[in-house]
């Protein structure tokens, strides 16, 4: 295993693959939710609103884990395990924006709440396996 994601699967995170993130509920169970990503180099990118079940989970506990699987060969995936190493509400909006243009071909994420305030995290890999 590694930390680092493999040049071979980043093309993972131009496609339109949906990342399945697993956080820790407070009595310690998993929680999976599937949401959007994408990648900087350095972190994996996803984002939510604030107060929703997995922003808690983040906050209290940056453990994680997340698997994305390849929409054109599902037996090719990558699994990471790691750590919340940033939270920020700065460039939300936009990351949400991005992705949503990235997901669905729109210029603007279509689904925001008014009031909503969108949260960006940032995962920092510490184990990373990938398969086919």
């Amino acid at each position: 295993m590694s930390n680092t994601i493999p040049e071979s699967y980043r093309d993972l995170f131009q496609k339109k693959a949906f990342a399945h993130l697993a956080t820790i509920m407070p009595d310690g169970s998993p929680q999976v939710t599937p949401v959007w990503c994408d990648y900087d180099g350095t972190y994996i990118r996803i984002n939510s609103a604030k107060g929703r079940v997995k922003d808690h989970n983040m906050r209290r506990n940056p453990q994680v884990a997340l698997e994305i699987m390849d929409p054109d060969n599902p037996y090719r995936y990558l699994a990471v395990r790691g750590r919340v190493a940033e939270i920020t509400e700065s460039g939300a909006d936009a990351h949400i924006d991005m992705l949503a243009k990235k997901y669905l071909g729109e210029e603007r994420y279509p689904y925001g709440r008014p009031g909503e305030v969108r949260v960006l995290y940032k995962i920092q890999p510490d184990r990373v396996s990938s398969m086919g």
